[in-house]
């Protein structure tokens, strides 16, 4: 917890300490048709509980302070998944729009998640830009990664960089590819997951080859996640929380994807998320807002 000198929100990493994070408990997710919201069955609402339950213990255990969204009851199944809506930046947050049109109702509901907790909101992403917090990433302090694809449009990216040149942050921009076209979640975070300044897991043939180079370049390593898996996995295999430096949390059932963290000199934890994560398109980076990393 931080003490009273110290900032209790800001994120300028992807990887640094997790202190303060605000999560959303399943709500709409429970009964929601799975054709409207592109999940690939129905959900087991006990099992998903059980494995949301679990999830929030490892998050608890890793030290960090965790806020919640309000419960208010509402249609908005996707809304578990945090990550998205909004983005944390050094002195408070932007809120975007996101890309997924049944997900635009999240909007009202981070902005008061901000002004319930006394969060500077520095700006929002209006029509007709998009922007979606899964298509960002942090490179370093000072630049911020963002993919440009179905779910964040130049329009929205012109609109973050303008909220983010004053605080001294660029905006780095790499194309994403069709792969599976508009209806399916690719996110930048879908094919790259931070595990360190210098350590990333990655899936190369969905990688743009100009943030390939760029990593390369700025001296990262990057781990190649075995393919087969991230096909099992519809992409969730790569998609991993660091709650510090290859400290980080991840889906279990991959061994290959979690031996090579481990062999890296990660510190893996799983969780078991076949209800919670693998049908719904989104893991356990999308299941958290970073408030706070140190």
């Amino acid at each position: 917890m931080a003490s009273d000198l110290e900032p209790n929100f800001g994120v300028a990493s992807s990887v640094g300490q997790l202190a303060r994070v605000a999560l959303r408990r399943p709500g709409a997710i429970l009964a929601a048709d799975p054709q409207r919201w592109h999940y690939t069955k129905a959900i087991d609402a006990d099992a998903l509980r059980r494995q949301y339950e679990t999830f929030v213990g490892h998050v608890e255990a890793s030290g960090a302070e965790i806020l919640w969204f309000d419960d208010t009851a509402d249609d908005l199944a996707d809304s578990v998944f945090v990550y998205d809506p909004s983005i944390t930046v050094p002195g408070g947050a932007i809120v975007v729009r996101p890309g997924k049109a049944l997900r635009m109702g999240e909007v009202a509901l981070h902005r008061r998640f901000y002004e319930a907790n006394n969060i500077p909101v520095l700006g929002e992403v209006e029509a007709p830009g998009l922007f979606e917090g899964g298509d960002s990433f942090w490179l370093d302090p000072s630049t911020l990664a963002v993919g440009r694809g179905f779910r964040t449009n130049q329009a929205g990216i012109d609109q973050v960089a303008a909220i983010l040149e004053p605080l001294g942050v660029a905006v780095e921009v790499f194309d994403l590819p069709y792969h599976l076209g508009p209806e399916t979640c690719l996110h930048l975070m879908s094919v790259v997951s931070p595990l360190d300044h210098n350590l990333a897991l990655v899936h190369p043939p969905l990688m743009p080859t100009a943030l390939y180079q760029r990593m390369i370049d700025m001296g990262y390593k990057l781990l190649e996640a075995p393919a087969a898996e991230f096909e099992a996995s519809l992409g969730l295999n790569l998609n991993v929380l660091a709650t510090s430096p290859r400290s980080v949390i991840a889906v279990d059932g991959f061994p290959g994807t979690i031996e090579l963290m481990a062999n890296a000199g990660c510190e893996v934890t799983t969780f078991a998320a076949d209800e919670l994560c693998i049908p719904c398109e989104g893991g356990p980076t999308c299941l958290t807002r970073p408030i706070l990393r140190r």
